[in-house]
């Protein structure tokens, strides 16, 4: 064979080699494409601006593996839930704890637990909603302590109104607490029990930072509590008379990539009992399909989960309940 034979071979070789290969790297190339629209119309819709460009490209390497992950779980058939790409998508699920799961656990026991006032309540509704009762507020952007408040002051008044979480986080400091951002709920009870009550939210805007506290606002209460109840520990039984009868303040453990990301449906985890983040049962009930669930008050705003809210798995075989949910649940009194 000549040497312009030859050079003919080796050229048709690269030429059906590269035939091979430029289709696939295009598809690779609009995929990736693809993916930083995606994250340019989040960025926009989420008001999400970088300080340069070596951070835009991390968040986004992090936001492209996230939607991967996101989109692989979706497509299983046996899930009970959906996740979606919402505010917290360019996050790790590191960081996402840091900034948003800052719960303390209680630092005693609840075996000294004085009274629980519906210890002998034998019937409830098959299920609850305190929305459909006027008793909840809308979904906050904010720490989830004065939810149970809220709602025991519309059930004693008749009167809904917002309570100001900012309250919380600038006055109620002396001890180891810092409202709900990090604090223990009961603690948050305290206060407001020691305080003579709590101002509107009107009258304390919530700013999503520590401040001072202010104490012309502080000094306009107005809504109280008499005291404040634990639900017998590791109890859904418990929980659930509590629940039929008023909202109530649980922790769980909120700090899982699923839960992160939760959209729709009945969550059945996974998540452990490490209590990382308050938040709000408003109520229970039973999906389609048999599962009971708990109908929990989130605080990331509207645009995560189910408008803010989230159905956790009810009365599972682990005594502490999905995520920790009936570990350290409590309500105030009125």
């Amino acid at each position: 064979m000549g040497f312009t034979n030859q050079f003919q071979c080796l050229c048709l070789a690269l030429i059906i080699v590269l035939g091979a290969w430029v289709p696939q790297a295009m598809a690779r190339t609009l995929q990736d494409a693809s993916m930083h629209e995606r994250h340019e119309q989040w960025m926009y819709l989420h008001g999400r601006v970088y300080n340069d460009n070596y951070e835009k490209e991390k968040r986004y390497q992090i936001f492209k593996e996230n939607v991967e992950r996101i989109e692989s779980f979706n497509k299983a058939d046996n899930k009970s839930y959906k996740l979606g790409v919402n505010e917290f998508a360019d996050l790790t699920n590191e960081e996402f704890k840091a900034s948003r799961n800052r719960f303390k656990g209680h630092m005693g026991s609840q075996s000294e637990l004085i009274s629980y006032k519906y210890e002998n309540v034998t019937a409830v509704p098959p299920t609850m909603d305190w929305r459909m009762r006027g008793a909840v507020t809308p979904v906050k952007n904010q720490g989830q302590c004065v939810a149970a408040l809220e709602g025991i002051t519309q059930l004693r008044t008749g009167i809904l109104v917002s309570l100001s979480e900012q309250e919380l986080v600038d006055c109620d400091r002396n001890g180891v607490d810092q409202g709900c951002r990090g604090g223990l709920m009961d603690e948050a009870f305290k206060f407001i029990l020691q305080n003579k009550g709590l101002t509107t939210e009107a009258n304390y805007p919530f700013n999503g930072v520590d401040g001072t506290c202010n104490a012309i606002m502080e000094a306009n209460s107005a809504a109280y509590i008499t005291g404040f109840e634990d639900v017998p520990a590791n109890n859904e039984e418990a929980l659930l008379y509590a629940v039929a009868n008023q909202p109530v303040s649980v922790a769980i453990d909120a700090g899982s990539h699923e839960f992160q990301f939760y959209s729709s449906g009945v969550f059945t985890g996974p998540c452990g009992t490490n209590l990382d983040h308050g938040v709000a049962a408003v109520g229970y009930g039973v999906d389609a399909d048999g599962t009971k669930y708990w109908l929990v008050k989130n605080s990331w705003s509207t645009r995560w989960g189910e408008g803010g809210y989230i159905r956790m798995q009810r009365d599972v075989v682990a005594m502490e309940g999905l995520c920790g949910i009936a570990m350290q649940p409590s309500y105030p009194t009125a």
